[in-house]
């Protein structure tokens, strides 16, 4: 039985060579640090260098109107959209505004869930950037009772 550092260490060992070869996903590495560090919504739109954010009912958001936990708040974001590259989903009050960013091909179905974490009550965006730029949106308010960032 191996040891948990022994598969740590060939779990590396193993990344180090795909990386070498370049058999290891160049995405994986990818990060947009102005996306992250970015404290508004038209910040992190900007930062994938999409236009300003627009108004668009070919986007839709999943969220509960109350989140009675803020630790883990369900999310859905879905578009009908031709062109989309990215989904972004954005909570306006947190640290971070950013909090998932789904690349899109023609290979899969642009419709995800998840869960983010929210320290207060806020306005949450689903953010769909089309390959010619354009930045469509739904928004929903989420009241948080219970805080997750800190809270």
């Amino acid at each position: 039985m191996k040891t948990r550092r022994e598969t740590l260490k060939q779990s590396a060992v193993v990344a180090g060579l795909l990386a070498s070869t370049g058999l290891f996903p160049g995405q994986a590495f990818a990060y947009n640090k102005a996306a992250f560090d970015a404290k508004s919504v038209a910040d992190v739109v900007k930062a994938f260098g999409a236009s300003a954010i627009v108004e668009s009912k070919d986007v839709t958001l999943t969220a509960p109107d109350i989140a009675e936990n803020g630790a883990v708040v369900p999310l859905g974001v879905a578009t009908t959209l031709a062109g989309v590259k990215q989904i972004l989903l954005l909570v306006e009050k947190n640290p971070n505004t950013l909090v998932a960013r789904f690349d899109i091909s023609d290979a899969i179905e642009p419709s995800f869930t998840t869960r983010a974490k929210m320290g207060q009550s806020s306005d949450v965006y689903a953010v769909a950037i089309t390959a010619d730029g354009r930045a469509l949106f739904a928004k929903k308010e989420v009241k948080v009772t219970l805080g997750g960032c800190g809270g």
